[in-house]
């Protein structure tokens, strides 16, 4: 796992959330986590390929997922994460995720994101690799867990 894999994901948060209202986005910490990831209650999946490969977990609560969705469409009220707001929560996914795509590029560095994955519920995910690098924002109060497992392509 190389750190330099962290800054273009962070800045994507920067870059993508505040043109959703989304201001007050802070890094709370970086901690290194095993191969098994713990749900939060929902986690959205997304595969890398390319220069860099391997994958971006995100996870929060449903709590959360539900307000994000619910700012995502206008300020209408969610009160069940069904398919509209698991929509939501999965288009952010991968505006979020494109934007490191585009941000790696600026380093020479291309990659493609797989369509995003969203699973809700009390379970364990798994990464590709065995150490995965899990930074948590903070998102106007929510907590965002972004666990990354990017390691360079050698093929």
């Amino acid at each position: 796992m190389d750190v330099n894999h962290i800054n273009p994901v962070l800045e994507s948060f920067n870059i993508i959330l505040p043109q959703l209202g989304l201001n007050d986005i802070k890094k709370n910490g970086i901690s290194v986590k095993g191969k098994y990831i713990k749900s939060k209650g929902v986690v959205i999946i997304i595969g890398i390929i390319g220069d860099v490969k391997g994958n971006i977990i995100y996870g929060m609560s449903v709590d959360t997922a539900k307000k994000i969705a619910s700012i995502m469409m206008m300020g209408a009220p969610v009160d069940n994460f069904d398919e509209l707001p698991q929509s939501a929560i999965s288009e952010l996914v991968n505006m979020l995720t494109a934007n490191v795509a585009m941000n790696f590029s600026k380093d020479n560095i291309n990659i493609d994101i797989s369509t995003p994955t969203l699973i809700e519920g009390d379970f364990t995910a798994s990464s590709n690799a065995d150490k995965v690098l899990c930074v948590e924002m903070s998102v106007d109060g929510m907590i965002i867990e972004v666990n990354i497992s990017l390691e360079k392509n050698t093929i």
